[in-house]
């Protein structure tokens, strides 16, 4: 891993976590799926939800991880430990607190979600994670599912047949009403049945 990210990571070093965006993207690309493990390790602490500097610390290193896998196109190179840390989300509590906040790991869920599919047009990616998106939808968190049928919805039309396993759960969620109502998942719907 970059010396940099390893340090920040380690250490859990706000001071020093800004420093990442000094670095050229070429510079930390293959640390990506390193510091990306290393995230889902320090997020699943049981101290985690309430402890700040890690949440900022992550927060700001997810930040950068996500920016240099747009900027140098590595995503399918860094998929894998991109999706193995958004999926680590679903073991943890998603709900809004009372002050209508996000809970810390609906944040991780939310960076990770648009960058991942925002490459809707890539099958590899998309192959990777479509199942842990349709996980998602069933965990009730209102704003996280608006998203994710606004991304599905262009999935399906990219690669329809990414979705046709998952059919049955799409329409159930939409019937639940766990979405706020959402022509998205309507037309992940339509397109499934026309593969």
């Amino acid at each position: 891993m970059h010396q940099l990210f390893g340090l920040v990571l380690a250490h859990k070093d706000l001071s020093r976590a800004g420093d990442l965006f000094s670095l050229e993207d070429a510079e930390i690309e293959g640390s990506l799926s390193e510091a990306l493990e290393q995230i889902r390790i320090i997020s699943s602490a049981a101290d985690y939800q309430s402890n700040d500097n890690d949440q900022a610390v992550v927060e700001i290193c997810i930040t950068r991880i996500t920016t240099a896998l747009r900027e140098t196109a590595s995503i399918e190179r860094h998929g894998r430990a991109l999706v193995a840390l958004w999926e680590s989300c679903l073991e943890h509590n998603l709900t809004p607190s009372g002050r209508d906040e996000d809970a810390p790991h609906a944040k991780i869920a939310s960076d990770i979600m648009s960058c991942i599919l925002q490459n809707y047009n890539r099958p590899p990616v998309m192959a990777l994670a479509v199942p842990v998106a349709v996980k998602f939808l069933q965990r009730g968190n209102k704003e996280l599912c608006r998203n994710m049928s606004s991304y599905l919805s262009l999935a399906a039309i990219a690669k329809a047949e990414l979705l046709a396993e998952h059919t049955e759960t799409i329409v159930r969620s939409v019937l639940q009403g766990r979405p706020s109502p959402d022509w998205g998942l309507i037309q992940v719907c339509d397109h499934t049945r026309l593969c």
